[in-house]
């Protein structure tokens, strides 16, 4: 019996010497490696990299949500036209319409719809009305970029 403890014994006290050459060489590497200033520059651009990157998933974010706002307002301004106009308020119902290809992605084949859907003096009246509210979007944001721009 005394053969068998003595190995154990053995065994237990080169694996504490392994165990502690380990971490020493653990040590060792890593106050090595943190002294490298190859090392601390990797590391700031690293962090630099995440960063832009977190940026430029938080725009991503704020766009889609912008995209999801305006995709809101158009509906809503598009199904506003067609209740103003099945009311008989062309003029309200020409107001809405124009809004809504202001905000539209492709206003050209929506004024072709609506060629195609609308009646001929609401079509019309709709034409007259689209250069003023172009214009008149415009104008707001103009204004709105100058009070961005001033640093009062």
């Amino acid at each position: 019996m005394p053969c068998v403890r003595t190995l154990l014994c053995l065994l237990g006290a080169l694996g504490a010497c392994g165990a502690v050459a380990f971490l020493g060489y653990c040590f060792y590497f890593d106050r090595k490696r943190r002294g490298d200033p190859e090392f601390k520059r990797r590391l700031r651009d690293k962090r630099r990299a995440e960063l832009q990157k977190a940026k430029e998933r938080g725009a991503q974010a704020r766009e889609s949500l912008k995209n999801e706002k305006l995709q809101e307002f158009f509906l809503q301004e598009v199904q506003m036209g067609e209740l103003w106009l099945s009311r008989g308020e062309h003029k309200m119902g020409v107001e809405h319409l124009s809004n809504a290809i202001l905000v539209c992605g492709q206003p050209q084949k929506l004024l072709q719809v609506f060629k195609q859907t609308l009646p001929p003096m609401v079509f019309d009246m709709l034409m007259r009305k689209l250069p003023l509210v172009c214009q008149q979007f415009e104008t707001e944001m103009n204004e709105q970029e100058c009070l961005e721009d001033d640093p009062e």
